[in-house]
């Protein structure tokens, strides 16, 4: 009964029998999957084999890169980078002569960064229009205090690339890493301080008591310190950490093997925590120079 219900089985055709008959001493037969045609049956002829001199050539052939592949890749990422960077600048140059603008790219940056993180694909229209954003926010900003303080824009630009070079040397070497612990710390504290940043400007525009200086709550002295210098301190060190979190991410992409297009999420991390990163150093000298 078992036999006749294996016979009676299409695939025992197959690999079925092959196993079957192995196992009462016969010789193995070669797989068949029914009545397949061979390629001789429509007229054609088999390919031939391959030469020696055709199988050096394989062997002997330089493996596909990752561009190749349609792979992340460390020079795809850096070029894309790059790119977003070069939109930052522009769009900074014109808020640099318009510095209201500051306002709108604020606002957008705060927009588009919330809806760019629920975006499950890279969309690069929206990292475009961030990056332009952000630069307005930058440009405007830099165009006011360099009126107050001269000199102070090129200050920060330097402590920001200083911050970077130093992140990403430490990090090439192997001295900092992240850890799950530290970063859902960061991430909390990343929360807390927006929070805070949001609040404090909420109470500058309608001209609290408790915010009537020229940084609002960040004005006021603990210890004799302003308040924003140590948040601004604190700020920077956790953009150096978000810094990290980002090598790491492009990384793990180029390693792991990720679609080319993720290497926009790695460009758009890059450039918002760089940005984050020179705002809050910018804000710092301001206040510092302002209490001198």
């Amino acid at each position: 009964m078992a036999n006749s219900a294996l016979e009676r089985n299409p695939y025992f055709n197959g690999e079925a029998r092959r196993q079957h008959g192995q196992q009462f001493g016969q010789a193995p037969t070669a797989p068949s999957y029914g009545n397949t045609p061979s390629a001789s049956a429509y007229g054609q002829q088999p390919p031939a084999p391959l030469t020696a001199d055709q199988l050096n050539a394989q062997f002997q052939a330089p493996p596909a890169t990752p561009d190749q592949m349609e792979r992340m890749s460390y020079e795809d990422t850096i070029a894309k980078t790059a790119g977003l960077f070069g939109i930052v600048l522009v769009a900074a140059a014109v808020a640099w002569f318009v510095p209201m603008l500051m306002i709108i790219g604020a606002i957008g940056a705060l927009v588009l960064s919330l809806v760019l993180a629920f975006q499950r694909e890279p969309k690069t229209g929206l990292i475009f229009a961030f990056a332009a954003a952000e630069g307005l926010l930058v440009g405007g900003l830099s165009s006011i205090l360099e009126g107050m303080f001269p000199g102070i824009a090129m200050q920060a630009v330097l402590a920001t690339f200083s911050v970077v070079a130093v992140t990403l040397v430490l990090f090439r070497f192997g001295k900092v890493r992240t850890s799950p612990r530290m970063t859902k710390i960061v991430l909390v504290a990343m929360l807390g301080y927006a929070l805070f940043s949001l609040i404090n400007f909420g109470m500058m525009m309608f001209g609290f008591e408790s915010a009537a200086g020229p940084w609002g709550m960040r004005s006021m002295e603990v210890f004799g310190i302003p308040l924003g210098v140590i948040l601004g301190i604190f700020a920077v060190l956790m953009g150096a950490y978000m810094l990290v979190m980002d090598f790491e991410l492009i990384k793990n992409g180029v390693e792991g093997g990720a679609p080319r297009k993720y290497g926009w999420i790695g460009a758009y991390s890059l450039v918002s925590t760089v940005v984050f990163i020179y705002v809050e150093i910018i804000r710092v000298l301001a206040i510092l120079r302002g209490n001198n």
